[in-house]
């Protein structure tokens, strides 16, 4: 089957018009058209339906379109793995991590990483759905349990719990808690046990509900929750790295905490000799070093 042809579908199926299709490959809209036309005679199937507001695959056009997806992400895998034989540390480096984890640990890190190399291109993809790095939906994954997909090198990072944390200025305010009792009086900021989020973090704010805190904010994403803790809205239950980057606000109840929760880094067997993924892995490992160093020292690192 022509490759050309394929490219051309997999950029259409991407844009969902011939048009801006077109714009991506540089070629006119009729030769785009004439393509998709050769490629649906020779596969005798419809591939995509038209409409005024654009083009949308058909059943036929999904299962090529996830073929041809395929494809071109082991021809890209390939050429980084040729040019990182060749180079130091060469192409994009697709990251799949939590939200909180991502944006309260992880991105203000990484100018150690881009300091060393500057050139290195980061795609930092923040969700709670669990990418299929087999499928190479992503590169590396930091995730919060051990990964279950075959086919993977793993490696855990540390451990994590969930705790109280507040601002001195809101409890000036409002009072400290000396016990869960007095959360009655007090306005938890948490995740609601209804949203994705790891077991150990559900379990605690279950059990933390039971006290009926006297008014409630959740979020979906322990970004939001820090947001509100910081602003000196409540008391807030948020994994305990966050406290290294944020030294004024402080723990509270210091007896509550979830169980520890595993951070594992994870990649595909394939790219066990790729250079871009050994960077990667050694600054998370020196940078989780370092952490665990001031976390058993108790010291607080000076934040710029």
């Amino acid at each position: 089957m022509d490759w050309d042809k394929l490219r051309i579908f997999h950029a259409v199926a991407d844009a969902g018009s011939l048009t801006h299709a077109g714009e991506i490959l540089h070629l006119s809209q009729s030769a785009v058209s004439r393509q998709i036309s050769a490629l649906e005679e020779s596969l005798n199937a419809t591939l995509f339906h038209r409409h005024a507001r654009g083009l949308i695959l058909t059943e036929q056009g999904e299962l090529l379109f996830d073929a041809v997806k395929a494809m071109t992400r082991r021809v890209e895998t390939a050429t980084a793995r040729i040019r990182d034989s060749k180079e130091e540390v060469y192409g994009e480096l697709r990251v799949t991590t939590t939200t909180g984890f991502g944006t309260l640990w992880l991105a203000p890190r990484l100018a150690t990483l881009y300091a060393v190399y500057p050139d290195l291109r980061i795609d930092l993809m923040l969700e709670e759905r669990v990418l299929d790095l087999p499928m190479r939906e992503a590169d590396v994954a930091i995730r919060m349990k051990e990964p279950s997909q075959a086919d993977l090198i793993r490696r855990r990072l540390m451990g994590v719990r969930m705790r109280l944390y507040a601002t001195p200025a809101y409890m000036e305010e409002r009072g400290t808690p000396e016990s869960l009792v007095d959360l009655s009086g007090h306005r938890l900021i948490c995740q609601n046990t209804t949203s994705f989020q790891v077991s150990e973090g559900a379990s605690l704010v279950e059990m933390l509900l039971t006290y009926r805190p006297k008014s409630l904010l959740t979020v979906n994403n322990y970004y939001g929750v820090l947001q509100g803790v910081v602003n000196n809205l409540g008391i807030g239950v948020l994994p305990d790295y966050v406290i290294e980057d944020f030294p004024k606000i402080v723990r509270v109840l210091n007896d509550v905490e979830s169980n520890e929760v595993p951070v594992f880094l994870a990649y595909p067997e394939e790219l066990r000799n790729s250079k871009r993924i050994a960077a990667f892995r050694d600054f998370v490992m020196e940078e989780i070093i370092a952490y665990r160093r001031r976390k058993g020292s108790g010291q607080t690192p000076v934040t710029g």
